[in-house]
């Protein structure tokens, strides 16, 4: 069996942003010559999320209001674990929603992904530099 290990970083400018790494991930599949296996893609904070979903504005808009209408960020002194100094309690539920990382079949050297889906990055506090883990595993 082989395997490719590799880290995405990501700073984004603001709070929140969703970013589609798909075509990121489909490179690093390509680089790593497997053409049967799985694809695991996670993120490395606990402030940020990693799913699939459609690449759709609109879709993705909605996402983003329904999350702050879950767990709203302001204001901020409405959460007990912002009175440690951080600012930050509503991105760890937004990612508890949206997910820790996906798994994705690898077939004939393809992620094998359904019609609309696509994988994001999705970033509930954002403007500093985080990862994302890459692990590809197969033949």
């Amino acid at each position: 069996m082989k395997s490719l290990t590799e880290h995405l970083w990501f700073e984004t400018p603001n709070r929140r942003d969703y970013l589609n790494i798909t075509q990121s991930v489909a490179s690093l599949l390509k680089r790593s010559g497997i053409q049967e296996g799985l694809c695991l893609v996670n993120a490395m904070h606990i402030t940020a999320s990693v799913f699939i979903n459609d690449a759709e504005d609109g879709l993705i808009q909605d996402y983003d209001d329904w999350l702050e209408k879950l767990a709203p960020h302001a204001p901020t002194s409405q959460y007990r674990h912002n009175r440690t100094g951080e600012d930050n309690a509503d991105a760890h539920m937004k990612r508890q929603i949206m997910g820790r990382e996906v798994v994705v079949a690898i077939t004939k050297g393809n992620l094998d992904l359904g019609p609309w889906e696509q994988i994001f990055y999705g970033e509930f506090d954002g403007r500093r530099r985080k990862r994302v883990l890459v692990k590809i595993i197969g033949e």
